[in-house]
């Protein structure tokens, strides 16, 4: 899969994406190891996809994750040693995710291995399948789940996936399918503790934005001075 997409310790600063660690700061500090570690998951099986030079190996490894996350469910059963999964099965289930919940995210991840080059179908379902529980499971830690919060993370997830894509002609279309998603998604209405999410939307709308053969600047003045403004205000 590296032909499709481009490229711990267990510390919030071990997210890979800059802009993702910029909006755990916009979380509670109570809760904000808890969504920096859901998200090290949602990152893990990125890095499996995004490095697998045979899609079915690529697709073994997402299944095993898929089916150690489920099986923290069972009762009696240790967590493997990984540290992961330990600390899901330590923060995440008694903070009411089940490990069937978090498993979920890797449909979406499968999807881009479903054929060498993703088409449509594999683009839409990937951020059906990986925006959408992932931000409805962010949403529930940080104490409210809004009625479009699935939609917004289909969004953030094509729009972070038409910047991902290797092949130019996929891009435009993922970003069209973002900007379609994030349009109607009211994030000025979410209550505070969600700004996390709602800062990911803004960058994903201006992601969405760009024309196909432009990528975005994570960290530039612009998107920064953005972020700050929501910061203040929620708009």
């Amino acid at each position: 899969m590296a032909a499709s997409i481009s490229t711990s310790d267990l510390s919030p600063r071990s997210l890979s994406d800059p802009e993702r660690l910029l909006a755990l700061s916009y979380a509670p500090a109570a809760g904000r190891d808890r969504l920096a570690l859901l998200w090290q998951i949602d990152e893990r099986m990125g890095a499996i996809v995004a490095a697998a030079r045979e899609p079915t190996i690529g697709a073994m490894r997402l299944i095993w994750w898929r089916d150690a996350l489920a099986r923290l469910d069972e009762p009696g059963l240790p967590a493997p040693a990984e540290p992961l999964l330990s600390a899901a099965a330590e923060c995440l289930l008694p903070a009411g995710l089940p490990g069937r919940s978090i498993a979920a995210i890797e449909e979406g991840w499968a999807a881009l291995l479903e054929d060498a080059v993703p088409g449509e179908a594999q683009i839409i379902a990937h951020g059906e399948g990986r925006g959408g529980p992932l931000f409805a499971l962010s949403a529930a830690l940080l104490g409210a789940v809004p009625e479009d919060v699935g939609r917004a993370g289909e969004g953030w997830a094509l729009a972070d996936l038409g910047h991902r894509l290797r092949d130019p002609d996929a891009r435009p279309f993922a970003r069209a399918a973002a900007a379609e998603r994030l349009g109607d998604v009211a994030i000025d209405r979410w209550p505070a503790t969600l700004r996390p999410l709602g800062l990911l939307v803004l960058f994903a709308r201006m992601d969405a934005a760009l024309p196909s053969e432009r990528q975005r600047r994570q960290g530039s003045p612009k998107r920064m001075f953005r972020a700050l403004a929501y910061r203040l205000t929620g708009r």
